[in-house]
């Protein structure tokens, strides 16, 4: 596995802070990575959400990497 800094294996491993709130408006919950800005997602429970913020999380880098934006 490509570990290098700058590839997405080295990125997805990295521990990136997820806020998790409730969805007063729609009900569930939405997801958001301060740190990765416009990386938010939503779901009905919290495990969905979670499983959906990780996926998110992945197209959010993979499209950063691929914009050319190094963090």
């Amino acid at each position: 596995m490509d570990m290098c800094k700058g590839s997405l294996d080295y990125y997805l491993n990295h521990s990136f802070r997820l806020e998790i709130l409730p969805d007063l408006d729609e009900g569930g919950y939405i997801a958001k990575y301060p740190d990765l800005p416009g990386c938010i997602t939503m779901g009905d429970t919290v495990d969905e959400t979670i499983a959906n913020a990780e996926d998110a999380k992945k197209e959010w880098i993979n499209a950063a990497l691929e914009d050319g934006v190094r963090f």
